[in-house]
């Protein structure tokens, strides 16, 4: 279909264009507000600051198009395949992308705040600096994707697969992740405050200067973690196991430590009360002599 015929029949106030072949089409800036195009091929067609408000697209092929700064709020994209497309920088607030499939795009920037993208194939995806506040990523595959500084509070991410992703200087806050498998995740200065890591598999993860206040921690696996110079005030760690651990320099005020396994952890220059060290004290038995000399000295 050529893209004057698809203009002028929208113009005309015709609205269905349902498996429209548009492959590598220029569409740039266009105004196509409520449009349907479920199912039709736009591969590498160039979609750029196109207005496509409230559009259906469920089912189509967006394969390498660009969407970039494209306003797609409320936009319907189920089972769309925009594997390595480009949508940076656009709007897709309150968007409906469950099952979609984005591996390899470039969503950097973009706003998808309460979007649904569950069981969404997000892997290898860059979504640097994206706004994913409240959205639904139940069962989404984020394996090596790349959410440095995203915002992610209030996200749903039950079930999400996060082998390698990287949530380096990411925003957290409150959110349940409460058994979720992020061995060896890079989560350095991210904003992790009040957040549900209970039963969490957290071996050897990267908490560098991460803020974990209040965190729940009860009975996650936190071998080998870097916790250098984290924030863990108030946090529960209780029956965790922080064997080998380091957390020098952390800041430990107020934390929970019933049962908590620390053996050979690195605790120099971390701040803790008297009554925190007292019980690392009457834990001695788990602890290097390094270690214990250490403690004496910070007493």
């Amino acid at each position: 279909m050529e893209v004057s015929e698809l203009l002028k029949c929208y113009e005309n106030g015709d609205r269905d264009f349902a498996g429209a072949d548009l492959s590598g089409a220029n569409l740039s800036r266009a105004i196509l507000i409520g449009v349907n195009l479920s199912g039709a091929n736009l591969s590498g067609a160039n979609l750029s600051r196109a207005f496509l408000t409230k559009a259906e697209l469920n089912g189509a092929s967006l394969h390498r198009a660009n969407l970039s700064f494209a306003k797609m709020g409320e936009i319907r994209l189920a089972d769309a395949d925009l594997t390595k497309a480009n949508i940076s920088g656009a709007f897709l607030v309150k968007s409906k992308l469950p099952r979609a499939k984005l591996s390899g795009a470039n969503i950097t920037g973009a706003n998808l705040r309460n979007a649904i993208l569950w069981n969404a194939n997000l892997c290898s995806a860059d979504l640097q600096l994206a706004n994913l506040r409240g959205a639904n990523l139940t069962g989404a595959n984020l394996n090596w994707a790349n959410l440095y500084s995203a915002r992610l509070s209030g996200a749903k991410l039950f079930g999400a697969q996060l082998t390698g992703v990287s949530l380096r200087k990411a925003h957290l806050n409150g959110i349940d992740l409460g058994g979720v498998d992020l061995n060896g995740v890079n989560l350095s200065e991210a904003k992790l405050n009040g957040v549900n890591l209970e039963g969490s598999n957290l071996v050897g993860a990267n908490f560098y200067a991460a803020q974990l206040r209040c965190v729940k921690l009860t009975g996650a696996d936190l071998t080998g973690a870097n916790l250098v110079q984290a924030s863990l005030v108030q946090a529960n760690l209780n029956w965790s196991r922080l064997s080998h651990a380091d957390l020098s320099q952390a800041d430990l005020s107020e934390v929970t430590l019933m049962g908590a396994n620390f053996e050979g952890a690195e605790l120099a220059g971390a701040t803790m009360p008297e009554s925190t060290r007292r019980y690392f004290c009457l834990t001695a038995g788990t602890m290097t002599v390094g270690q214990m000399q250490e403690m004496s000295a910070m007493a």
